[in-house]
């Protein structure tokens, strides 16, 4: 990552502790969705989606045996890797990563594990982890051991520090409530802004499909 990529991820990271006492950090790479909020709006959603994950990891980190779902979490930390499902596969992965949301004092040690997660789910199109159990010819050499990944309405999201089976749950949570968070506020902007042809204040086109057909002479 250049010097300019850390700077404004360091600008753009929103942080809190959970009630539960937990440290949660949460940022954007990308903002694929200025027409619904600003960059700041959109890490203060991160960093909600992070306490929500808090709250999950503190309840099956501190639960008795009996009564955890998924069994009990070792660790009050998790390392979260969110891949941006509006760029196309030519985009290489260390571009294509949405956001990067860290729970508990060492949540950060997890995120390789995390991005190699997701990373092995965007080129595989399916659970990294299903290749590591399966299909090892498919990983490589530097890739990780352990999934699993989550895919949810083509949200991928990689998590790690649990077991596999509670990473996949955190993963799925996660991607479903950012998922549903981001279909709340799309429904909101369409009540507000009326009937139109384009996602974007003004009604204008993206720059990218205007830039397909500029060179063709205008008539």
């Amino acid at each position: 990552m250049t010097g300019d990529a850390v700077a404004q991820a360091a600008a753009n990271l929103c942080e809190a502790v959970s009630p539960e006492g937990l440290p949660v950090r949460a940022a954007h790479r990308r903002n694929p969705y200025e027409y619904l909020m600003s960059d700041g709006q959109f890490d203060e959603l991160l960093l909600d989606l992070g306490l929500r994950r808090a709250a999950s990891i503190w309840r099956n980190h501190s639960a008795h045996p009996g009564r955890a779902p998924h069994g009990v979490y070792e660790r009050a930390c998790m390392g979260f890797v969110v891949l941006d499902p509006t760029v196309g596969p030519w985009v290489p992965d260390t571009e294509a990563v949405l956001a990067v949301i860290t729970v508990g004092q060492d949540g950060s040690e997890f995120l390789p594990n995390a991005a190699a997660k997701a990373a092995g789910h965007r080129r595989l199109g399916r659970n990294y982890g299903e290749a590591v159990l399966v299909d090892p010819h498919l990983c490589g050499d530097g890739n990780f051991r352990f999934g699993h990944s989550a895919e949810v309405r083509g949200v991928i999201v990689g998590t790690s520090s649990q077991t596999t089976d509670q990473d996949l749950h955190e993963a799925a949570a996660l991607a479903a409530d950012l998922v549903a968070a981001l279909g709340e506020r799309h429904l909101a902007w369409q009540e507000r802004v009326g009937p139109g042809e384009w996602l974007a204040e003004g009604g204008s086109p993206g720059e990218r499909y205007r830039d397909m057909i500029g060179w063709f002479p205008v008539g």
